[in-house]
């Protein structure tokens, strides 16, 4: 399965991990001291909806259209809201990088981190077009492996800092072993930073097989949020998004009960659909 960001850009899961994305980027803006935003696999930061694809109605297209209660969906509505009131963005789509950089704080700062050579100048542009928003000028863009440049920015000199891993998912298996490395590795390297990887929902013996295998090699506590539309061994191609939040902040479980069920009804396409929020344990031995 192949899950590139300009191919996807506006639909379901990236609905999902954005308010999350911007939910976690609130908790740590709880303190005073700096954080460092680490995205390994940024894309290029700005995506052009003007002629949405059916992915896009149907994931933001929906949200944007509901009505919402839950405080994190509602800021998620905001942010979207300013985004496209600024000039030349009413049809834009802001990804993860750009979330970021528009949350920054003076005391935070941001690396970008992308590998293709299409998506890197899109996102130094994008980027470059914030220049009036003074968090742009703390924002490093990296061209490299985001897998393999993890490792040199850990642990941040902050000591605080928020990881947040979206691979591509091109040869699926490969990068499912990939981020287990990547979230073992990194988890050593700096014990008290807040890891988010998501991850596609399609057939869900392997994705239960990887979620059971992966408490053993991480030295954090973890959570599991996963959100599906569909059955989630349907033959759709994606069925459903999930994030693994290692250390998540306070109250992130509790508050994600809440607001997640919301946010699948808002872009529910029919019966099949559910959320799950849940710690992440070992299974038990066979």
């Amino acid at each position: 399965m192949k899950y590139r960001h300009s191919f996807h850009a506006g639909n379901f899961a990236d609905v999902h991990k954005h308010v999350t994305l911007l939910a976690l980027l609130a908790a740590l803006k709880r303190k005073d001291k700096g954080f460092l935003y680490l995205d390994t696999h940024a894309g290029r930061g700005n995506y052009d909806l003007s002629s949405p694809s059916p992915e896009a109605a149907a994931g933001i297209g929906r949200f944007v259209a509901a009505r919402h209660t839950a405080p994190e969906l509602r800021e998620y509505a905001s942010l979207l809201t300013r985004f496209r009131a600024r000039p030349g963005q009413r049809h834009r789509y802001p990804g993860s990088p750009l979330i970021a950089a528009l949350e920054l704080r003076p005391q935070d700062r941001a690396v970008l981190i992308e590998l293709s050579a299409a998506e890197a100048p899109p996102l130094r542009a994008s980027l470059e077009a914030l220049t009036a928003h003074a968090a742009a000028r703390r924002v490093h863009i990296e061209r490299g492996d985001g897998f393999e440049r993890l490792r040199a920015f850990l642990p941040p000199p902050e000591r605080r800092a928020l990881i947040f891993i979206d691979p591509p998912y091109e040869e699926t298996r490969e990068d499912f072993g990939r981020l287990s490395e990547a979230l073992a590795q990194g988890l050593r390297r700096f014990p008290t930073g807040v890891f988010v990887a998501w991850y596609p929902i399609k057939e869900e013996r392997s994705t239960a097989a990887w979620l059971a295998r992966l408490p053993r090699v991480l030295l954090a506590p973890a959570l599991v949020s996963e959100l599906w539309l569909y059955p989630r061994d349907s033959r759709v191609g994606l069925n459903g998004s999930g994030l693994l939040i290692a250390n998540p902040p306070y109250l992130t479980l509790e508050r994600m009960q809440v607001w997640l069920p919301e946010l699948q009804r808002s872009l529910a396409a029919g019966p099949g659909g559910g959320t799950s929020v849940r710690v992440c344990q070992n299974a038990p031995d066979e």
